[in-house]
């Protein structure tokens, strides 16, 4: 009778393959009057991510960043990055790789699309731009309650008053 070895999980692996700039853009509207007149900017930041699986255990995560400087309601500008990365996720399980891509994957991206922000801004011919850390780990957690909230709401809901039909 052949002796049976254990199964062993299969071995968890995280790799990061590559980082690029997927998309990037920056505009100015007011220039060159903007910097010829004394303003007091606010800046506005939006940060998304998404992901989708390009290969089997590859995934393209992306963290897109907006900062938006307006003055009243003037833009003087506009600055946005697609910042990317292929990972390779192997042997996790479906709940930690959807943690790692929504969390540690655009933590992993963020120091990089920071740099880039902070380049045009100043190539903008605007002062230094410096976007301050992250928390990821709060961010996707909120995102995560968010999403049970609301799925909660739409499961006690009744479709035919969610549609607003009547029978």
């Amino acid at each position: 009778m052949a002796e049976q070895q254990p199964t062993t999980p299969a071995q968890k692996q995280l790799l990061l393959q590559k980082i690029y700039v997927k998309d990037l853009s920056f505009e100015s509207p007011k220039a060159p009057l903007v910097f010829t007149t004394n303003v007091s900017p606010q800046t506005q930041l939006n940060v998304r991510s998404n992901a989708q699986e390009v290969a089997q255990d590859t995934h393209e995560v992306t963290l897109t960043i907006t900062v938006e400087a307006k003055d009243k309601d003037s833009t003087l500008f506009l600055a946005e990055v697609a910042q990317s990365g292929i990972f390779v996720i192997q042997g996790y399980t479906a709940e930690e790789r959807s943690i790692l891509i929504g969390s540690f994957c655009p933590n992993t991206l963020y120091p990089f699309a920071r740099e880039t922000i902070a380049d045009l801004v100043t190539r903008g011919g605007f002062p230094q731009l410096l976007l301050q850390p992250l928390n990821f780990d709060a961010i996707y957690a909120q995102a995560v309650q968010e999403r049970a909230a609301r799925a909660s709401v739409a499961a006690t809901t009744p479709p035919a008053a969610a549609s607003g039909e009547t029978h």
